[in-house]
């Protein structure tokens, strides 16, 4: 276990943290179970940072050492019995030796209970009961309205065009309402949300939320209005492998109806990379929560586009490790999807990856991604980043010499050994970089030029 000593500024600085959305600070006198309130609503939120030690209006009050928190790190085992959601490390003030403790929370894969029992949920800069568990359970992914089912004749879906079709070209010995039985899209003898998704010719008349609407905006404002809107939202409706293709068919065609003007070659069209956008769409629509009454939002503005799904982001998985971590809110869905001929999801698991590095390719910043807590929104930004050999300029500026590995993490190209080569050649044809002496074939690093351009910057 950690204990940092702290100077008095950093004291300071400790105390005048915001209490807010993802940080709390206690009493030392606080009991073990009162704690674990805040706990609970960091855990079944977004995670969080507590300081136990501090006063509400930021007066240090820690305790004469750390085993008087015994009790405080108890509870925290009792909540957090493998240890992997939660950590803690004491403070100690270099002046007095009192010591506060620090707690980071993570957000848990589980719904997490105070000692009371009681699900809890940050708000701002409050822990809330959660109220409905059975609401945050679903919101962690441990449970999925893809289940539910609907009450409406199977037939809908076990004669449909979408499922005949689908039968015929996929598994022809097998009948629809048999295969689909199997399959648990029906369930006593009514169709599950997955299944009217996937294999109803209008699901929407049983999902009336469950389809895409798109807008296009005359502007780049941060929000768009009524009066900038080019025409009328189009509704795009229909099972999931349809409506997927054909929102991203009608961005696209969208999107490069939109002039730009590019000095010394006139009017031109904003392209976005159709990889980016396939992806962004698909996992919008298959990933988002059935049971928010709300459509998926694609809004193509000037400069960017955006795409809103319904539903916060599940389980564990958050805006910084969402293309690292694995989680899907609807996985009957993805499975049954990815049976389809040239599925929309395809790469099952790597669509955000394969969206990033199509932005990345073409030197466009990447997507950014939002939990508003209600929706997840991706904004893709038509935004170039700066050219490679200025970005590769600006960085010797700082650490002095660079390779060619350090060349492709800087520029997010790991497989382009050979284009970073000849981008290192480039530079060194228009003597702004020179070989560093003494470096040579794989251990070859590069430095600025004194008689280049760059001279007069340094």
């Amino acid at each position: 276990m950690e204990t940092t000593v702290l100077t008095a500024d950093q004291v300071q600085a400790l105390c005048e943290t915001r209490e807010g959305h993802f940080s709390d600070r206690k009493s030392a006198r606080i009991s073990p179970g009162k704690l674990t309130k805040t706990m609970s609503a960091f855990a079944n939120a977004d995670g969080g940072e507590l300081l136990v030690g501090i006063e509400d209006d930021g007066t240090w009050a820690g305790v004469k050492d750390e085993e008087e928190f015994n009790g405080h790190l108890q509870v925290m085992e009792d909540l957090f019995p493998y240890g992997s959601e939660c950590r803690y490390e004491f403070f100690e003030h270099a002046g007095d030796g009192s010591v506060v403790l620090k707690v980071i929370i993570q957000k848990a894969r589980q719904v997490k209970l105070a000692t009371d029992g009681k699900a809890y949920v940050r708000r701002g800069a409050q822990s809330l009961p959660a109220g409905d568990v059975e609401t945050l359970r679903r919101r962690k992914g441990l449970t999925t309205h893809e289940t539910a089912t609907l009450r409406y004749d199977s037939r809908e879906i076990t004669n449909s065009t979408t499922v005949i079709e689908f039968m015929l070209r996929i598994i022809p010995e097998s009948e629809p309402e048999t295969w689909l039985r199997k399959q648990n899209v029906i369930v006593d003898d009514l169709p599950t949300v997955a299944g009217t998704v996937l294999y109803h010719d209008e699901p929407q008349v049983h999902l009336p939320k469950s389809g895409v609407k798109l807008y296009r905006y005359t502007t780049s404002d941060a929000e768009g209005s009524r009066e900038q809107l080019a025409y009328d939202p189009i509704s795009l409706e229909g099972p999931i492998n349809v409506v997927v293709k054909a929102t991203v068919a009608e961005t696209v065609r969208q999107v490069e109806e939109i002039p730009v003007l590019q000095e010394g070659s006139g009017f031109t069209t904003t392209k976005y990379p159709t990889e980016t956008l396939h992806e962004i769409i698909t996992n919008a629509v298959i990933h988002r929560d059935y049971e928010v009454n709300d459509d998926v939002h694609v809004r193509i503005f000037e400069n960017r586009i955006e795409v809103q799904s319904p539903g916060s982001l599940p389980a564990h998985i958050t805006a910084q490790n969402i293309l690292d971590e694995r989680f899907s809110r609807n996985p009957m869905i993805v499975r049954l999807l990815n049976k389809f001929p040239d599925p929309p999801n395809k790469d099952v698991g790597e669509g955000l990856n394969t969206a990033f590095r199509a932005m990345r390719n073409l030197d466009l910043k990447d997507p950014e991604i939002i939990d508003t807590g209600t929706s997840v929104l991706v904004v893709i930004r038509h935004e170039s980043l700066a050219s490679p050999e200025s970005r590769i300029v600006d960085h010797l500026r700082t650490a002095g010499t660079i390779n060619n590995r350090e060349a492709r993490a800087l520029l997010n190209r790991p497989e382009a050994d050979r284009s970073i080569r000849r981008l290192f050649a480039k530079l060194e044809a228009a003597d702004e970089i020179e070989r560093v002496p003494g470096t040579i074939k794989g251990g070859t690093r590069y430095r600025l030029k004194v008689t280049g351009t760059n001279a007069a910057s340094k």
